[in-house]
């Protein structure tokens, strides 16, 4: 829907409407890029310097995803630069760069109450510049295009009005604007273009445009992580720093924290001791003397109520089961179509996730002119300048934000418990402060992934799968997820209420395939621990239990599983093709008994993928995955290398989500709390890895999560084929099974 003054008028009624359409209507917003000396900016996307340089705002965080490149190259490629001259900076903060398809994306259109058009102007209005949802192509690939293609109709003008010449008969090449025998550089047009008049409409994919598109081009950020130039943010240094070491009590409600506060003190190095809500840190002169410092603090939390534990949250799960869920979707009559006999029925768990980073979590801060400046690894570089405002008690616009590249994350950079603490501590020491967290205190206090019971429940009518149903058990972490890092009234007023169960929490629940009957129910559950986004999110959990029950019922139908896919798809063209070129690759052959092959398929993001598995046991009955191989279909491809390497990385981010990266819980305290007792794959239970991208017209899609929710179910499906290995029904799987 687009943004009116009608459409808001009648959809809040006449009084509240006049007030929403005062308060919501659309504004200007101007570029704001920092222009340096011989720099001449064109529109808030790029910037052309008198040396040749082209220079790229990126508003997305790079965390491996590869958009530092991706999207300097949608600009060169449009513009007609020479790769070797391009370069690449954060983009300042802006309601240009707000990202709303990463909203929609991260919250599975929960936010879809508004109309389009109130969403997207909130959503710049608040500056959410969101890097999640796998949308940075999907949200700016069309505006930077359309600057580059600007710049570009610009240069050729003002190169035309020097030689007399038709400026649509110029091209740019390789950084010139070309006429026959004739060429200018950009370097030599750039100022003089900037009083040119853009042309309506844009030529897009013309003029020289179009070199770049779908080629293997270097990425940007390889040469500094290779030789070690590349600063995160524990590598920052400021004058007169202090480093600061955190230890959290343990989950549950806490009353105090004791500590012998007169021990640490005396230590040498150490600064000051610092007690937060639930928290306690010391400042050092190195970090060490700082961990150092809260051991001699021997600090004991003091909590009332019950702690999270293990059987407590399974209890949880469990009982939310037995309570009446909410209908996410449904088609046909389920309880009819359920009727009779050929039922199957499975019960589905999966464990706690965590984010486990190579980079625990970290912030700068420093504290100048009663004002702060804050170096951070965020995907929410305005919200992370409101908490840090709030945690300081200073004024928002005396915060100054400086989004870091991230080692990792997974999702991590979402919360902000370590920019408020660096915030506050900053404040209170009045110079710079080096927040690190250490690993258990990254793990113990994670935002987790939701642990999912799940009851699944289908009848087959002569072979053919006539009624689904699927109950699942978990948090509401969309909403929970949305309170922390949304703006308040956004979420108030825009978030789709639970009487469709929690969008975000049941990603992926809704199978693709062509069910007559299928009624799909979310159970909340509400746990003690905190939830929030991982890589993939809920879709890795409930692409599990979807294609892993799927395969069950096919196999129960004495059918194959493969062909039962392709047939079930129906409307689903794209999917189903991925399905058969992973086959065809694989060799697929039928996936019968002891053929230690499976597939799994999944869509999400706008992109589709399916992943063929093959498997063996070895001597000891060890499961082994032997070959991977995976067919993707993500639409319009930019970098073929990047785009493998995101499917590549997310199989194997799947193979640790089936093999470890769980906790569990005792004493409020998640176990284990160390990334060597996580199971996480190693690189020798690395398989073979064959990635096939299948060529499409359509728009990009997102890659950076599309291959971790299939990886689990084919493998799963795979070793369920050899004999007397039983089927997986939890995550992470049982390795002696």
């Amino acid at each position: 829907m687009e943004l009116s003054r009608r459409n808001i008028l009648v959809g809040g009624g006449v009084g509240a409407g006049l007030l929403v359409a005062w308060g919501l209507w659309p504004r200007a917003y101007p570029p704001n890029l920092t222009v340096g000396p011989g720099e001449r900016a064109f529109g808030a996307w790029l910037k052309i310097g008198r040396d040749g340089i082209v220079t790229v705002a990126v508003p997305q965080a790079e965390h491996g995803q590869g958009i530092a490149t991706t999207l300097a190259q949608v600009v060169a490629d449009e513009l007609g630069a020479d790769w070797r001259t391009v370069a690449v900076e954060p983009a300042p903060l802006s309601p240009l760069y707000a990202n709303p398809v990463g909203v929609d994306s991260l919250f599975e259109g929960a936010f879809d109450r508004l109309p389009e058009g109130v969403r997207r102007e909130w959503l710049r209005r608040d500056r959410v510049m969101l890097t999640a949802g796998s949308s940075s192509l999907r949200m700016f690939e069309e505006p930077a295009r359309a600057a580059a293609a600007t710049a570009r109709a610009l240069m050729a003008q003002a190169a035309a009005r020097r030689w007399s010449v038709d400026w649509n008969s110029c091209e740019a090449r390789d950084g010139f604007i070309v006429h026959g025998e004739q060429r200018l550089r950009f370097a030599e047009l750039a100022e003089a273009a900037a009083s040119e008049t853009v042309p309506e409409p844009l030529p897009l994919g013309s003029g020289g445009a179009g070199r770049l598109a779908g080629t293997d081009v270097p990425r940007l950020d390889s040469p500094a992580k290779i030789d070690g130039s590349a600063n995160f943010t524990a590598d920052i240094r400021l004058p007169d720093m202090v480093h600061v070491a955190v230890r959290h009590a343990p989950l549950g409600e806490t009353r105090a924290i004791r500590i012998d506060r007169a021990v640490a003190m005396k230590m040498p190095g150490v600064v000051e001791v610092i007690e937060g809500d639930g928290w306690v840190a010391v400042a050092a002169a190195s970090w060490w003397i700082a961990q150092k410092g809260l051991d001699a603090l021997a600090p004991q939390a003091v909590t009332h109520g019950p702690m999270p534990s293990g059987a407590g949250i399974a209890q949880a799960l469990e009982a939310a089961l037995k309570e009446d869920g909410r209908t996410v979707f449904t088609r046909g009559d389920v309880a009819s179509a359920l009727d009779g006999r050929g039922l199957i029925e499975a019960r589905y768990r999966v464990g706690t996730g965590v984010h486990a980073p190579i980079e625990p979590r970290a912030a700068v801060a420093a504290w100048q002119d009663d004002g702060l400046e804050l170096w951070a690894p965020t995907l929410l570089p305005e919200h992370t300048r409101t908490v840090a405002a709030q945690a300081a008690g200073v004024a928002v616009d005396r915060v100054v934000v400086h989004p870091m590249p991230i080692g990792g994350g997974f999702g991590i950079g979402l919360e902000q418990e370590a920019v408020a603490q660096a915030a506050m501590i900053a404040a209170r020491l009045k110079r710079p402060v080096n927040v690190q967290w250490s690993r258990t205190d990254d793990l113990r206090r994670d935002a987790y992934r939701a642990p999912v019971e799940a009851r699944m429940t289908a009848r087959l009518d002569q072979g053919s799968l006539a009624a689904w149903r699927t109950r699942i058990a978990t948090p509401a972490t969309g909403k929970n997820l949305a309170d922390r890092v949304m703006p308040a009234g956004l979420v108030r007023l825009g978030m789709r209420g639970q009487g469709r169960g929690d969008a975000y929490a049941m990603g992926g629940a809704v199978p693709a395939y062509a069910i007559p009957a299928l009624a799909v129910h979310h159970h909340d559950a509400p746990l003690p621990i905190p939830t929030g986004h991982v890589r993939g999110g809920a879709h890795v959990a409930n692409c599990f239990i979807v294609e892993s029950f799927l395969d069950e019922c096919a196999r129960a139908a004495g059918a194959d599983p493969l062909a039962w896919r392709i047939r079930l798809l129906g409307e689903g063209p794209r999917l189903a093709r991925c399905l058969s070129t992973a086959a065809s690759l694989g060799g697929w052959e039928g996936g019968g008994a002891n053929s230690g092959q499976g597939v799994a398929a999944h869509g999400f993001r706008d992109s589709y993928i399916a992943v063929m598995a093959e498997t063996h046991r070895d001597d000891a009955g060890r499961p082994i995955v032997d070959r991977l191989v995976a067919a993707v279909d993500c639409g319009r491809v930019v970098n073929p290398d990047i785009v493998r390497q995101q499917i590549e990385g997310g199989l194997i981010f799947g193979l640790a989500a089936l093999r470890g990266a769980a906790v569990g819980f005792e004493q409020g305290y998640a176990i284990p709390s160390r990334l060597g007792a996580l199971n996480l794959p190693r690189l020798a239970d690395t398989p073979d890895i064959t990635v096939e991208l299948i060529r499409s017209d359509e728009g990009p899609g997102g890659v950076g999560e599309l291959a971790v929710p299939p990886l689990a179910p084919a493998i799963a499906n795979a070793l369920a084929t050899l004999s007397g290995f039983p089927r997986i029904r939890s995550l992470p799987m049982e390795l002696s099974a």
